[in-house]
């Protein structure tokens, strides 16, 4: 008994073996297919966001190799405003106003982030535009009832990241 465990033990090696190379290759194939489903969605999204007018760009990374679609996006810096006289439950109510408008701007997709600074000084805080033109990022922010009412000025530049990447 232990004698016919130990022929079919080299058997039983090599059937896991082979198993596993199959397991490996169909991982291997498995992920040629991601690639390239990927790739074509890559390229779809970069078609359609020409369409649109956003400015893009591919960057090779000089240390993997890989390809990245930068795309131009618009930061508007949020200024101290000459109107600053409100009282407080003025100031309370445009601060309403305000957080409205940036969540609207966020569920519109204009806005990826948005967010006050930490300090007092004169610049408030910024709002990441995603939008094809400075013209029409411009636009949006001066909605903002902190812009309109003078509180607050926007001052906007372009700015570039890559496409899809996550803040670290």
């Amino acid at each position: 008994m232990v004698k016919a465990k130990i022929r079919l033990l080299p058997i039983a090696l090599m059937l896991t073996v082979i198993g596993c190379k199959e397991i490996e290759n169909n991982k291997a194939v498995s992920s040629t297919i991601n690639k390239a489903d990927s790739i074509t969605s890559v390229f779809q999204l970069k078609q359609e966001l020409i369409e649109q007018g956003y400015e893009l760009f591919d960057y090779v990374d000089p240390q993997t190799g890989d390809t990245l679609l930068m795309q131009q996006y618009f930061i508007a810096f949020l200024k101290k405003g000459p109107v600053r006289s409100q009282n407080k439950n003025e100031a309370d109510s445009l601060q309403t106003l305000h957080l409205e408008h940036l969540g609207r701007m966020y569920e519109l997709g204009y806005a990826d982030i948005s967010g006050p600074f930490g300090d007092d000084g004169d610049i408030r805080g910024i709002t990441i535009y995603n939008t094809p033109t400075k013209a029409m990022a411009d636009s949006l922010a001066n909605l903002d009832p902190m812009v309109q009412s003078g509180r607050l000025r926007i001052e906007i530049h372009p700015w570039w990241a890559a496409k899809g990447f996550p803040l670290r």
